[in-house]
């Protein structure tokens, strides 16, 4: 029978299930947000200093084995970017669970070390909000 986990472990774990708790939805993948320049001669996106075209939100992600990129309007980006956000901190809290809980394995067994590399990752992540992606400016949004 496997020793009782100390508080600190049974707190820990309390923590990184209310985080959990307050993950409303998630999208997997990344965001990249481009401007991009075309190679016509007379366009401004070469003009000195360059225009470039977009912002270009793209949406990528991995699909049965497949890179699939979706271009995004600035509505869906706005609407859907918390959930990107909530996608990397659900990872975050898992790897920190599946390390607190072999720290807890390997103290209850009485095992003398883990294998390397499976360490608990520093807990940081929980005292911040998630990290918003910052909006594509456009020309229109420079102040006056």
């Amino acid at each position: 029978m496997p020793a009782p986990p100390p508080e600190s472990a049974a707190t820990a774990r309390a923590a990184i299930q209310a985080a959990l708790g307050q993950i409303s939805g998630a999208l997997p993948g990344s965001i990249v947000i481009r401007r991009t320049r075309c190679g016509k001669p007379g366009c401004a996106c070469n003009a000195d200093p360059p225009s470039p075209h977009g912002p270009y939100i793209q949406w990528t992600r991995t699909v049965n084995g497949k890179t699939v990129t979706r271009t995004l309007t600035q509505a869906q980006y706005d609407t859907y970017a918390p959930w990107f956000a909530n996608a990397r901190q659900l990872r975050a809290l898992a790897a920190e669970l599946e390390a607190l809980c072999l720290a807890e394995m390997t103290r209850s067994e009485g095992w003398a070390k883990t294998t390397p590399g499976t360490s608990a990752p520093a807990r940081t992540h929980l005292i911040r909000a998630p990290k918003q992606p910052e909006p594509p400016k456009t020309p229109g949004d420079q102040p006056a």
